[in-house]
């Protein structure tokens, strides 16, 4: 349990005046939310520095498929290859013409419009660990200096727009041997707030906003109103009322995170239409997709949506057709027709990165291994130019033969969007002045 105020506050009697109001525990955090929230505190008026509508109005979901989706048996077909390349699948047409997708990726096909396709993406690199901390901050690894992450960059210089956390993760297949997904030099304050809980569960419930089980809302909001009683009584006799005044504007902010009615209702998947919860997926992603989209609207301002298992060795083609690409094909389409439905599409980037591409050759284990030269992005909303697909790769898939784009240029697109300067520098732990992003935008995308 977390106490909203640690043993460690005392009044001169040596008693802690708040022992009795334990709400949760947010152990996601590594440290204590009111400790967060005072240093996120100082980045609330951040975001007004950087002028203009992207500043306070984008937000953005990101979709990570963790392993490395191979882009030849999704959306960078190469049907004329011999088969030791071109794989199992057939291809299909999408709703551009001209362009083939393979035949495991139907809905995607059909909705096309809807988002643009860089298919001449070079990684330069084709190490697990490494990717997830390359793809999620635009920064190659750096053992002395950890670079964050794009959503501890938005929650350190946009901070809170509601009750909601600015950085939530949905899931935990992120690879942290390298600092994947992590706030480095920014501080633990503004790493993610991760939803571990399948959202999918019958009994979905998220560890750190749900109250303990036999504790209602209603019985949290009665302790805080005693709390509050109290805290009047001893202000009075108080020999440091300035401290504890500092003290309660961040435990307030706590409480009204975990009370907040955006809160409470950000979670209720089960208030949503049955017929709508089927259209995501029910499935563990689809349900994700759909808490992603609910997250935002309660003023979440980046939601990463992990998914694992894309780490085709072996059994490539059995895993997508049967597994892993069904629940993308049906969960990412309607999320974007759910979001433009809304009016939320303008005001919302969509991307879906993944650690690399996979080799032009299939293995002896009828799977793809790593490859470091290229593979493919998605990106979605906040201005994209949908069914625009760039670029390509030559005949066996291998290498960008046109419009090549590398890490630093999706991350570079990623900020310019969100409305975040691509000469953005902070200050390292040390005092040094960091610059977070080296490259430019993708420029048919902006």
């Amino acid at each position: 349990m977390l106490n909203l105020c640690p043993e460690t506050e005392r009044n001169c009697a040596g008693l802690s005046r708040r022992n009795f109001l334990q709400v949760g525990t947010l152990a996601g955090l590594g440290i204590s939310l009111p400790q967060m929230l005072a240093h996120q505190a100082q980045a609330k008026t951040k975001g007004q520095r950087h002028g203009g509508k992207n500043s306070s109005d984008i937000n953005c979901i990101l979709i990570w498929t963790q392993g490395g989706t191979s882009h030849h048996d999704t959306f960078d077909p190469k049907p004329q290859a011999p088969i030791n390349v071109k794989g199992e699948y057939g291809v299909i047409e999408t709703s551009v013409p001209g362009v083939q997708f393979t035949e495991v990726v139907p809905r995607m096909a059909k909705e096309l419009g809807r988002y643009a396709v860089l298919r001449s993406w070079n990684p330069m690199n084709g190490s697990h660990g490494v990717a997830d901390q390359h793809l999620m901050s635009g920064r190659t690894f750096n053992p002395a200096m950890h670079y964050p992450t794009i959503g501890s960059v938005i929650s350190h210089e946009m901070g809170f727009k509601t009750a909601m956390p600015p950085f939530i993760q949905l899931g935990n297949n992120v690879d942290r041997s390298f600092g994947g997904g992590k706030s480095g030099i920014l501080g633990l304050e503004h790493d993610a707030f991760e939803i571990l809980a399948d959202p999918n569960a019958v009994n979905f419930a998220v560890r750190d906003i749900t109250p303990p089980t036999g504790i209602s809302n209603e019985r949290v909001d009665r302790r805080k109103r005693v709390l509050g009683m109290i805290d009047s009584l001893q202000r009075t006799t108080n020999i440091q009322p300035a401290d504890y005044d500092a003290l309660d504007e961040n435990y307030q902010t706590a409480l009204n995170m975990i009370t907040a009615q955006e809160t409470r209702r950000a979670f209720q998947l089960d208030k949503e239409d049955p017929r709508l919860r089927e259209q995501y997926g029910k499935n563990s992603f689809g349900q994700k997709c759909l808490l992603a989209r609910r997250l935002i609207e309660a003023g979440v301002r980046f939601v990463t949506v992990s998914d694992g298992g894309w780490d085709t060795h072996q059994n490539n083609f059995t895993s997508l057709k049967s597994n892993l690409m069904p629940r993308i094909d049906q969960g990412l389409p309607q999320l974007l027709i759910d979001l433009e439905q809304r009016g939320l599409l303008d005001t919302t980037l969509v991307v879906w990165l993944t650690d690399f591409g996979r080799t032009p050759k299939i293995n002896s284990a009828s799977g793809r291994d790593h490859w470091a030269s290229a593979g493919f992005a998605i990106m979605a909303g906040a201005g994209i130019p949908g069914g625009n697909v760039l670029g390509a790769t030559d005949d066996e898939g291998g290498q960008p033969i046109r419009n090549q784009y590398f890490t630093e240029n999706l991350v570079a697109t990623i900020y310019h969007k969100l409305g975040l300067p691509l000469d953005l520098h902070v200050q390292s732990p040390d005092g040094r002045p960091v610059r977070l992003i080296e490259g430019e935008p993708i420029r048919e995308w902006v």
